[in-house]
């Protein structure tokens, strides 16, 4: 199952690659431009989903304090490009801590509620890769509300 999720996974960081190259091609304050639609812009929703890969592979599996990258350092996509390298280093790490047992439930407390939640490893890695594919569209949607046509940034693209 490990070679699966890391197949998947380089599937997913090719679509990635995708998406960060239409993006490059922006003007770069059309990043930072808020579109009233979806009362957000695409630098803030980029930084999200890099956040969110953090608090659920790191924070919350290791129930350790969180430290999340801030939406104001973002300056333009190389910072983008650097914080998705240290995501696919906690993704790495997380698909190698479980390998052999991505199925095993486990409970661990969410923090700011401290609710306890309980999940697997399969659970988490299809949680963010399917909320990363969510605000892609959206981006993909804010794109084209910002006049750029959107390109394939599927994982099968043609």
């Amino acid at each position: 199952m490990q070679q699966l999720l890391l197949s998947q996974y380089d599937s997913i960081r090719s679509a990635r690659h995708a998406l960060f190259s239409y993006c490059k091609r922006f003007d770069n304050s059309d990043l930072f431009k808020n579109v009233e639609a979806f009362n957000n812009n695409i630098a803030h929703l980029l930084t999200h989903v890099a956040n969110s890969y953090l608090h659920w592979m790191i924070f919350f599996d290791q129930q350790i304090p969180e430290v999340y990258f801030n939406k104001v350092d973002v300056a333009g996509m190389e910072d983008i490009e650097n914080m998705y390298k240290q995501v696919d280093t906690a993704v790495y790490n997380f698909i190698e801590k479980y390998k052999g047992d991505y199925e095993q439930s486990f409970t661990k407390n969410k923090s700011r509620i401290n609710i306890p939640i309980t999940t697997t490893p399969l659970a988490l890695f299809t949680h963010v890769i399917t909320h990363e594919f969510h605000h892609k569209g959206q981006i993909l949607t804010m794109s084209r509300l910002l006049g750029y046509t959107p390109v394939d940034t599927d994982v099968i693209r043609y």
